[in-house]
């Protein structure tokens, strides 16, 4: 009895397969773009527990000599008990093109990135004669080409950035033709007895650049990839509610016919759901293999994002992770039920005998209306009140989607009551028709209407609020990266022959100079700089005393940066101990986008007193700027620096926008795909109306208007709809930048951007809402106008 069942069931799907198709389609793209998001995560995650378990060499103090450092100062004081493992990097000049190498020793260096690829024959590789060089595949290229068979082994790592390369500490001598070694890699445990490694006479210790805890300070971006993977599932549930209302409200004389047959009510519900579950799995299953592609085209962005950002070593191949994939057909099944509840509600609700008379859609009542447009306002209050009083990221995220869901619910009533007071415009019984058709219309539409509200909103808010970071973070360079030049030595001695060699062809040579420190529970830099023009002319306050300046110069007053200030709540005119006996007043609070850490800011030679026996190893050189690649690279020939250590002001803005466009290419590609699946939910919906409509069109193409009109008039009214979404989203998506960037930047973050306004991306992409309209009426419009007048006429054979 239940297979019989169950064929009736599935009859439906196979005199409606564009329905069928629509459905499937909507859960798989909401899979898709659901696990493609997951998978990326958790890829994203899982190398940073790979990180967790391998250190990187920033995170160790460094053993460097004013008289350079040889393999015999490494071996000698490995014989004294010191755990000490050289490190040698230079600039290798491969023809045109230069790549960072990197050699150390890999039987006593702490775990790299890049050596887990090596298995022991190529480990014997990497310690030959002949030598094995690792690095990304584009390097691997240009080594290749340029070296043929006659330099040391390549093989490709896509762990290791593009433009570097590891190999043996004695390969890379022997490719840079070097004596010494950048520095010897100290590892944090010490044996027992042996004097500080700080007391070696002869040496100074670098030490080590912490680099957080990735996990920690990637959440942000994760949750943000979160949020859009969740308002991309919820767009294309939109698609499989409407599929799944169309289909109960079609059947209802199936359900009528087996009812009084007598088939069980809790039966039917039952193989209801027992059928949408099935559709469901198939659906999810296609769903995770869409995700899995999506990932794997979004994962390399993602990675050099992460890379860029956080310095985080995220690998851009992807691995297949059962557990994303059992989350994605979870979040399918689950998505299924919320959208089909409804509908089997109504089942259990309708008495046997129940008129059977099709219809397209429920047709809202007054009172429904109006309680949707008090759930909407409620929403959009509840949003307000989070935005004023809450605190915490989830508060910021449970902002935005109060604000987007209250938004999309109030559209309907809204369009409603526009389309009310506008029924009183047109004279023509035409044009009053049109209005009132179309005020019938908003229910069976209002679904795909608020898919497109959320897709348009969220590209308006994502494009406010990365237009508004980008206009800030240029202004902000300018600002910070007022010097020409910036060099970074590898030892006090090489720091001081580099500012002797630069100082005929510099004008200034400013110390970047800092010590690490713990202030109110917390890791801090503190760096001292001199009174220069640079800084008074430049640096980005937010909050200053008048005379800030004179304060800092003379080392009566320390400037904080946005995030220690606004964690701590400290505000201009508070006093800090620097130290135990160095209270200082707080003069200013400066901007410092990108950084996630507390820096302060004060005199250099107070604070060189209170820390001595720190080197210098880092200046900012002031020079023509028509001449600084020229200076830049005789530094690099002359001393033979890495390409990262020197380093001129243009390359550094044009890496760091580089890095600020990679950083939302990711968003910007979610963005795309959710307006094209709210394109698709308004294409499925006008699909589906277009079959179920024949009652409202036959009696007005009876009165003569005919089939071509009548085509215009639905192409105008979709059009219509679309903009008038459009025109909503605009506001919807400004408050949504407001919140991205007034609350939730600055709960992940830490400081607060300024919010501008770009009307010119407003307006093109109303374009693309008018063309998605366009495209998704085009069909239903152009089976209108070759609908057969023998179809018209057979509307009134029928009990309508």
């Amino acid at each position: 009895m239940n297979r019989v069942i169950f064929s009736a069931l599935l009859s439906h799907w196979l005199r409606h397969k564009v329905q069928f198709v629509t459905l499937f389609l909507g859960l798989a793209l909401a899979t898709a773009l659901w696990s493609g998001v997951q998978s990326i995560n958790a890829q994203a995650r899982t190398s940073y527990d790979d990180a967790a378990g391998s250190i990187g060499q920033r995170g160790y103090d460094k053993l460097v000599s004013e008289n350079g450092v040889s393999l015999d100062d490494f071996v000698r004081l490995r014989r004294m008990g010191y755990l000490v493992s050289p490190e040698l990097e230079g600039l290798l000049a491969v023809g045109a093109d230069r790549v960072q190498l990197t050699g150390f020793d890999p039987l006593t260096s702490p775990p790299r990135v890049g050596m887990a690829s090596l298995d022991e024959q190529g480990l014997f590789a990497f310690l030959s004669d002949q030598g094995l060089v690792l690095a990304s595949p584009e390097t691997v290229k240009t080594l290749t080409a340029f070296w043929g068979d006659d330099g040391p082994i390549v093989q490709v790592s896509a762990e290791v950035p593009i433009g570097q390369a590891l190999t043996d500490v004695t390969t890379a001598q022997s490719l840079l033709n070097a004596e010494y070694l950048s520095a010897l890699v100290i590892a944090p445990d010490q044996p027992f007895g042996l004097p500080p490694i700080t007391d070696l006479d002869g040496y100074a210790v670098i030490p080590a650049q912490g680099t957080g805890d990735l996990a920690q300070l990637t959440d942000s971006f994760h949750l943000n990839l979160t949020a859009f993977g969740l308002l991309s599932f919820a767009v294309g549930l939109f698609i499989v509610q409407s599929a799944i209302g169309l289909a109960f409200e079609q059947r209802r004389s199936t359900f009528r016919t087996l009812r009084a047959m007598g088939i069980g009510l809790k039966r039917l519900v039952t193989l209801l759901a027992v059928e949408l579950g099935l559709i469901a799995l198939l659906a999810g299953l296609v769903g995770i293999v869409l995700g899995y592609g999506i990932a794997a085209a979004l994962l390399p962005g993602v990675a050099g994002t992460l890379r860029g950002l956080y310095g985080a070593a995220v690998s851009g191949d992807l691995s297949f992770d059962p557990v994303w994939a059992i989350s994605g057909l979870a979040m399918t099944m689950a998505g299924a039920a919320v959208a089909g509840a409804q509908a089997l509600w109504r089942v259990v609700r309708m008495p046997i005998l129940a008129p059977a008379l099709p219809r397209a859609w429920a047709m809202s009542s007054a009172r429904t209306l109006r309680l949707q447009a008090f759930a909407g306002l409620g929403l959009l209050g509840f949003s307000g009140i989070l935005a004023i009083w809450g605190s915490g990221l989830i508060a910021g995220f449970a902002c935005l989607a109060s604000l987007l869901i209250g938004a999309a619910i109030v559209l309907p009533p809204i369009t409603n009551a526009v389309l009310k007071m506008a029924g009183k415009l047109p004279r023509s019984p035409l044009g009053q028709w049109t209005v009132a058709d179309t005020r019938q219309q908003v229910p069976a539409l209002s679904l795909a209407l608020m898919a497109l509200l959320l897709a348009l909103s969220a590209n308006v808010g994502v494009a406010t609020m990365v237009g508004s970071f980008r206009a800030t973070f240029v202004g902000w360079l300018d600002q910070r990266l007022a010097a020409e030049i910036y060099v970074t030595a590898r030892t006090p001695q090489e720091a001081e022959d580099i500012r002797r060699f630069a100082a005929p062809r510099t004008t200034a040579a400013l110390p970047i100079w800092s010590v690490e420190a713990t202030l109110l529970e917390q890791n801090v830099d503190i760096y001292g700089i001199i009174d220069h023009p640079t800084y008074r002319d430049n640096w980005p306050l937010l909050q200053a005393t008048e005379d800030v300046w004179d304060e800092i110069s003379t080392g009566q007053g320390v400037l904080v940066n946005e995030q220690f200030a606004r964690r701590n709540g400290i505000t201009v005119g508070n006093t800090l101990s620097v130290t135990d006996t160095w209270p200082l007043p707080v003069v200013g609070i400066y901007s410092d986008y990108g950084n996630p850490h507390g820096q302060l800011i004060t005199a250099l030679a107070p604070l060189e007193s209170r820390f001595p026996n720190r080197p210098k190893l880092r200046y900012a050189y002031r020079i023509a700027p028509d001449q600084a690649g020229e200076l830049a690279r005789d530094i690099r020939e002359k001393f033979n620096l890495p390409a990262s250590a020197v380093v001129n002001q243009s390359d550094v803005k044009k890496m760091s926008l580089r890095v600020f466009d990679q950083t939302f290419l990711v968003t910007g590609a979610l963005n795309f795909l959710t307006l094209g699946v709210a394109s698709f939910a308004l294409l499925t919906s006008l699909l589906t109306l277009s079959t179920m409509r024949l009652p409202q069109l036959a009696p007005v193409w009876s009165l003569g208007i005919t089939t071509k009109a009548l085509s215009k008039i639905e192409s105008w009214r979709s059009l219509a709809l679309a903009v008038f979404t459009w025109i909503l989203s605009i506001p919807v998506g400004l408050a949504l930048a407001w919140v991205l960037l007034s609350i939730v930047n600055v709960e992940a973050f830490g400081w607060k951007l300024p919010m501008y306004l770009f009307p010119t991306d407003w307006f093109r992409l109303g374009v693309l809402a008018v063309l998605a309209a366009a495209v998704a009426c085009f069909w239903p419009i152009y089976r209108l106008r070759r609908l057969p007048s023998a179809q018209l006429l057979r509307v009134f054979s029928n009990e309508r």
